[in-house]
């Protein structure tokens, strides 16, 4: 797919991704619901990424679903619920990508944009950020695109449930405060910020990093310590099979810089 609103830049094995319709607060037309759909659903077979950054041009992350541009097709619930999964498939293939996703959180992360934030695995801020569940405001539910299913799990029942049934918006030292966000930077900083990140996780082999992040996502959903344990000793027994811990072991012995074998898993 040719993106119309999506900025993709290729930074070794990083891959940048900027949503870039400033004008509107990088707000979801269906177009950019399209590109975003495509770029997500193709990362589960590119093993060339191994990390992704995901921002919004201007002084906004995305303010939601552009009502301006919204289309009511009439096609009653059946086209309704089409339409609805092309939206929700983004966040569903947004935790099946093996790669981390670091969202950079700039102004507004309202409705839609909420939910691209709590669907990455990283959230840095700006003091700017503010964060709502708007869906509730113009007469939806607010549990929609995976937020009721994120949210609770990251700040806790009560807490979400503040902010989804008022449609609040949470601000940058409130979410740094709860753990929604990692970090609090100049707006300045954020790239920076999170090419420190990037290179940090670059450090782990390939297969370490989908692995974990793999067994994270299963993790919060196991039936208990014992299911989870044993992923990761399934996790452990297939990294240790590869030629990238022989590296990685003889690296830190010898106080270098591994060389792993990027993308031959």
């Amino acid at each position: 797919m040719t993106y119309e609103h999506l900025i993709v830049e290729t930074r070794g094995a990083t891959l940048w991704v900027t949503m870039n319709r400033p004008e509107r607060l990088n707000a979801l037309n269906r177009r950019l619901v399209e590109e975003l759909r495509d770029l997500f659903v193709g990362l589960y077979w590119r093993h060339d990424v191994r990390v992704v950054v995901l921002k919004g041009a201007g002084r906004g992350f995305c303010a939601g679903l552009d009502l301006k541009a919204r289309q009511n097709t009439g096609g009653g619930v059946s086209q309704g619920l089409i339409g609805q999964r092309q939206i929700s498939e983004i966040v569903i293939a947004m935790r099946r990508a093996p790669q981390p996703i670091i969202a950079l959180v700039n102004g507004a992360a309202a409705g839609g944009g909420f939910a691209l934030a709590l669907a990455s695995d990283v959230r840095i801020a700006t003091a700017t950020m503010k964060m709502n569940a708007a869906f509730i405001r113009i007469g939806l539910s607010a549990c929609d695109i995976g937020v009721s299913y994120f949210l609770p799990r990251m700040v806790g029942a009560s807490v979400a449930a503040e902010l989804m049934l008022t449609g609040r918006f949470i601000h940058a030292d409130r979410a740094v405060a709860l753990g929604l966000v990692s970090k609090i930077v100049e707006s300045s900083e954020l790239d920076v910020e999170a090419d420190a990140l990037a290179q940090e996780m670059l450090a782990a082999t390939p297969l370490g990093l989908r692995l974990t992040k793999e067994c994270l996502n299963h993790s919060i959903d196991a039936g208990g310590l014992e299911a989870a344990i044993a992923m990761e000793d399934r996790n452990q027994i297939l990294c240790a099979q590869g030629e990238d811990f022989r590296e990685g072991v003889a690296a830190f012995l010898e106080k270098r810089a591994p060389q792993y074998r990027a993308g031959r898993q």
